[in-house]
């Protein structure tokens, strides 16, 4: 490694408290070592989870905090050990750094439910004791375990929602076998997830259904994103005429919402997969039991399932819909999640804009 990244200065946006205001904040980030990948980082999407923890909605946000994990970017430098990439690869990184590597679940390829806690890519404490620091910033470094590869035909800004809103609804996709062509999959909440979600079942050859309490979003699902139906979930007619007809439901919807009507929709034997964080779950158990049901959770992906969403998105062309924007633009654009004012993920250029 060259002497030059052990003292560069990075550059990023923090929030210093609960405001949530960012704003240019410099910080060092940690020596590389043998087994760790510097990366330029491009392009960083907005989460929800950055409103999260720059307001400290959770009470556990230590601050000077700067959010961030959907990165994409390029390879500036690797460890004496790296093998899997090289200088001038694109890269992408997702919402944890490190883990135990030794649980069961790390020797799965299940990262993110290693039994001693993910290291979070932002706000948590890393192995050396520091307080890992996000995407809103120019560079990162990263254990290569932790890194994906990008296709090179990929663009970078299009792939840095995949690093949590593609896989935190691919993977159960995956792990419930929502992948089997012909069959059917009804989506809730038309937002960062659940565009994604529309796009894979699609891309699986599912007959998707997308379930939303405003009709304004019938053009946009049917014309844009290719769904096959779209139904108002407050019209109780429509709701009815689904009965028992879907095999899947994947829920992206985090506001508070009945669950009773939407698992009438499944099958026999049919699963709901919650991705989002309502405040509450309720339901009676009729719906599940009499109907053989399954309600499943789900929250990112391990390692494994993370780079062969990848590597599907780019040889299937799927791409998430986005809206490109400069750092200077974050406090406004993370504003404008809260009210989900965005179709459907904003996506700083972080190498164009942060300076």
């Amino acid at each position: 490694m060259s002497s030059q990244n052990s003292a560069e200065d990075c550059l990023g946006w923090a929030a210093r408290d609960s405001s949530g205001f960012l704003s240019p904040y410099k910080f060092t980030r940690r020596v590389p070592g043998d087994d760790d990948v510097s990366i330029t980082i491009t392009h960083c999407g907005i989460c929800y989870a950055d409103v999260i923890w720059t307001r400290n909605k959770l009470g556990d946000s230590k601050y000077p905090l700067v959010p961030g994990h959907e990165i994409a970017g390029i390879v500036k430098s690797v460890g004496l050990n790296v093998q899997r990439f090289k200088v001038g690869d694109h890269v992408g990184v997702g919402t944890y750094v490190n883990s135990c590597r030794q649980c069961e679940y790390c020797d799965d390829c299940q990262e993110v439910s290693c039994t001693s806690g993910s290291t979070l890519t932002f706000n948590s404490t890393d192995f050396d004791g520091t307080i890992t620091k996000g995407g809103y910033s120019n560079y990162i470094v990263v254990h290569e375990r932790y890194c994906y590869k990008i296709p090179d035909n990929y663009p970078l800004a299009s792939a840095a929602p995949l690093l949590c809103a593609g896989i935190t609804v691919y993977s159960p996709m995956i792990r419930h076998n929502m992948n089997q062509p012909g069959k059917s999959l009804g989506v809730i909440g038309l937002g960062g997830l659940g565009h994604l979600a529309v796009k894979f079942g699609k891309a699986f050859g599912l007959n998707v259904t997308v379930f939303s309490t405003s009709i304004s979003k019938k053009e946009e699902a049917l014309s844009v994103l290719g769904a096959d139906k779209f139904v108002l979930s407050s019209d109780n007619e429509q709701m009815e005429a689904l009965s028992k007809s879907l095999d899947f439901i994947i829920d992206a919807a985090s506001g508070d919402h009945p669950f009773d009507p939407y698992m009438s929709t499944l099958k026999i034997g049919g699963v709901m997969v919650l991705v989002g964080f309502p405040s509450q779950v309720k339901f009676s158990p009729a719906s599940l039991n009499l109907g053989m049901r399954t309600i499943s959770g789900s929250v990112t992906g391990g390692t494994k399932v993370t780079q062969e969403m990848i590597d599907f998105c780019a040889a299937h062309g799927i791409y998430p819909n986005i809206e490109v924007i400069p750092i200077q633009y974050s406090n406004e654009a993370i504003g404008r999640v809260t009210k989900n004012d965005v179709k459907y993920r904003f996506v700083i250029d972080i190498e164009g804009s942060l300076k």
